[in-house]
């Protein structure tokens, strides 16, 4: 395999507490060494300007194959990820079937194989067929290559089982990652339950069904001594819950979305599906608080949650349209855009959230620059701007909030394994 020289950038490596302007030689598809000179590299990329650092992962992506391909597929969803930045994606077990048992997991690798655009790793069911019944078969996904369990799109309602979940998959040193949620209730909701739903007639989520699910997940990691993960937190409470937790010793950890950090429920005034989401945007209130736990490290990811619906599903009454919206594309512009240039987050904080944090919570041979790691690389242009045009994105659907936003920062290489695998414009 050729060397790769990426020349004059400032490497930023949160793992190894790196930020200082260097060459990074690439070899062989692993890092190599730093400062090294462009005669030792078959090939150079010129970063003067650009931001390098490890690859970006999400550890929270819905691909939806198999059973909805019209929505996305393995091969699209990796497209888009390398277009936003992102080398390592880990997708959700809310396919048809779900990931609960080995042939899917495999199937899903194979996809991902023939695809052959960035790494793919697999979230297991924690319950069979995610009807909250009865365990999956935890230590078989785990020889299949899960790196963690979930029924998201289903809350773990059962606590007997989530306690059983905990217990079982501490074996593997796997987190149980839920999505925060008392259905009953949520039931019939559209939008977060405030003076805006009032205003608009509209049926409400109140941030208690996610507070009550986040109380009771705590208290039964506490007592097990399991990994919780909390998937896209939205509100204030559930962050002060998990910061409380988090000083105690309760090995819990948590993720937020770019649209929970920068959308508020007012953008519901609009009546545009694509708002709609699950679960949904809140109040400004909820916003700060979100804002003020990345910068303490309260929260320690930042992931897309990315959602794919088809247009003709999207579209519809407020009511009948599915919740989600995708992500993968606009994940690091907005970030940039609106936290990183107002100055809430600066660059090594942020990649942190989208690189180590997310390899260290799932596991993952990811999520650093240091010699000898896989040349997992994302090269940043902080200045570059652009519009948000869902006609031109990689994934099959268009269902962005962000659409006709006007960004600054993004993705200007995506380097896996030390091949180049997608460079803009």
């Amino acid at each position: 395999m050729s060397s790769l020289l990426i020349a004059h950038g400032r490497v930023i490596d949160p793992s190894q507490h790196m930020d200082r302007i260097t060459n990074l030689l690439i070899r062989d598809g692993r890092i190599a060494a730093y400062d090294a000179s462009e005669q030792e590299a078959d090939q150079t990329l010129d970063a003067a300007g650009k931001i390098v650092c490890p690859g970006l992962i999400d550890m929270h992506v819905h691909l939806r194959e198999p059973g909805r391909e019209e929505d996305e597929t393995i091969q699209t969803g990796a497209a888009a990820a390398l277009a936003g930045g992102f080398t390592s994606i880990v997708c959700a077990p809310n396919t048809d079937p779900p990931i609960d048992t080995q042939g899917v997991a495999a199937f899903i690798h194979h996809q991902a194989a023939k695809a052959d655009h960035c790494n793919v790793y697999v979230l297991g069911c924690v319950s069979k067929n995610r009807e909250g019944k009865e365990l999956a078969e935890i230590g078989q996904l785990v020889e299949a290559g899960a790196v963690g369990f979930t029924d998201d799109g289903n809350p773990i309602a059962d606590p007997e089982l989530l306690r059983r979940a905990f217990e079982y998959c501490r074996m593997f040193d796997k987190p149980v990652l839920n999505h925060a949620e008392v259905k009953e209730l949520t039931e019939g909701g559209v939008m977060h339950e405030g003076l805006v739903s009032l205003i608009l007639g509209l049926t409400g989520m109140p941030s208690a069904s996610e507070e009550v699910m986040i109380a009771r997940d705590i208290a039964l990691a506490e007592a097990t001594g399991g990994r919780l993960h909390v998937m896209h937190l939205t509100t204030a409470n559930g962050v002060e819950m998990i910061r409380r937790a988090k000083r105690r010793g309760v090995r819990v950890t948590c993720e937020v979305t770019p649209h929970h950090l920068t959308l508020t429920d007012e953008q519901f005034r609009s009546f545009d599906p694509n708002y709609k989401m699950n679960p949904p945007l809140r109040g400004r209130e909820h916003v700060e608080a979100l804002i003020a736990a990345l910068q303490d490290g309260t929260i320690d990811v930042i992931a897309s949650d990315h959602a794919p619906h088809s247009q003709e599903k999207k579209l519809q009454e407020i009511d009948l349209a599915p919740f989600g919206v995708i992500g993968l594309e606009t994940t690091l512009g907005v970030v940039a855009t609106r936290l990183i240039e107002p100055g809430l987050l600066d660059w090594p904080t942020a990649i942190e959230k989208m690189t180590i944090n997310p390899a260290r919570i799932l596991g993952l041979p990811k999520g650093t620059l240091a010699v000898g790691a896989d040349a997992d690389v994302t090269i940043i242009d902080p200045e570059a701007r652009w519009t948000v045009d869902p006609k031109q994105f990689r994934s099959k659907s268009c269902n962005t909030p962000f659409a006709g936003w006007k960004l600054k920062g993004r993705a200007v290489a995506t380097i896996v394994g030390g091949r180049v695998k997608y460079t803009w414009p």
